[in-house]
């Protein structure tokens, strides 16, 4: 194995894991992301769409375990949120982030996607449009094995880049073009 060409891969809470992983470590060639908080202090009072209610829950006593709300202990919300940790990522990254998430807020993705954009560091996101945490649909899921398989292939393997990862595919553009060839 060839310990400079490492890696990973989460989805919903291992989304997180990784979002904040890649923050404190350089150890990966390429990161991938899927539904990840990164923000727990803006996530803290949406909703979760699914059941409809809060998501304080949450932070304070169940997955997170935080174990205080964002008034008691701001400082743990900001420690455990990527977000603030941004600057240090040195990791290709790329997040998907689903606009029918009923889990995880979508914009936590788009968050992360601008920031990390603004800070110059090499990041992708893909929405799948009316997709809700997992994806359902068979073409979406064939995409998205597709473009991860691409990605870690470029990135780990030294393949070419499709053209989404080395031109990238505009907003206005989805639907039309997809990106895959080379």
């Amino acid at each position: 194995m060839d310990s400079t060409k490492v890696g990973l891969q989460g989805q919903s809470w291992g989304g997180y894991q990784i979002a904040y992983l890649i923050t404190k470590t350089n150890l990966y060639a390429a990161a991938w992301a899927g539904a990840p908080v990164v923000n727990m202090t803006s996530a803290y009072s949406g909703i979760r769409w699914g059941p409809g209610i809060s998501r304080q829950f949450q932070y304070e006593k169940s997955q997170t375990r935080l174990g205080a709300s964002l008034w008691e202990r701001p400082d743990l919300y900001i420690k455990n949120s990527p977000l603030f940790s941004l600057p240090n990522i040195k990791t290709p990254l790329v997040i998907m982030s689903n606009d029918a998430d009923d889990a995880v807020p979508w914009y936590q993705g788009i968050e992360m996607y601008s920031d990390m954009k603004r800070l110059n560091k090499k990041v992708w996101l893909l929405v799948y449009n009316n997709e809700a945490h997992n994806l359902v649909e068979r073409r979406n899921r064939k995409d998205i094995q597709i473009r991860e398989q691409q990605f870690f292939d470029s990135y780990l393997k030294g393949a070419p880049m499709p053209e989404w990862l080395s031109k990238g595919v505009p907003a206005v553009m989805k639907g039309r073009t997809w990106g895959l060839n080379y």
